[in-house]
């Protein structure tokens, strides 16, 4: 009489039916897992999404002429992102100024308006930050007296790019 091979070496462990599939299973969830983020991922790659890191232009400065016998003014730009990824305006600086932080201005809706001190300001990817008196500005106290169509050497400073040196033009509020 001839034995099954189980029967022949009782402690050999063979596979059941059953242990097949729920191993196939077990194994199935995770390669399905890649090669759904594998495929995410080519097509995030091809529609040039990827890699595409910020890309900082700035211009148009104007700075305001401070009011009497104040050192304290306020200095906008246009700030564009014209790469794939959001950037962080996170600070300016000024050999001429002593002292610049960035501001936002808030409208409370009943006429009291307000400034807070903003330690960042967002600039998304192919967006551009148009600061005016109105949204966004840099608050800075200047080292020196100024006259109208002055220019003024800034630099501004970016969480991701490189700084930005831009001039801007000392106008009279309001000019």
């Amino acid at each position: 009489m001839t034995r099954s091979p189980s029967e022949q070496d009782p402690g050999r462990w063979r596979p059941t039916g059953r242990r097949v599939r729920e191993g196939v299973r077990a194994a199935a969830v995770p390669v399905v897992a890649w090669a759904v983020a594998l495929a995410g991922l080519t097509i995030w790659t091809a529609s040039g999404a990827a890699g595409s890191p910020p890309r900082i232009a700035a211009g148009n400065g104007r700075v305001f002429l401070p009011y009497g016998n104040s050192r304290d003014t306020a200095a906008f730009f246009d700030i564009t992102n014209i790469g794939g990824a959001e950037d962080q305006l996170t600070g300016v600086t000024s050999p001429d100024i002593e002292k610049a932080l960035l501001s936002r201005h808030r409208s409370s809706g009943f006429g009291a308006d307000t400034m807070e001190m903003t330690g960042s300001v967002r600039i998304s990817a192919g967006g551009t930050l148009a600061m005016s008196p109105f949204d966004v500005s840099v608050m800075a106290r200047t080292r020196t007296g100024w006259e109208a169509g002055d220019t003024v050497p800034f630099v501004l400073h970016f969480r991701h790019s490189a700084p930005v040196k831009v001039f801007a033009v000392v106008v009279r509020p309001g000019g």
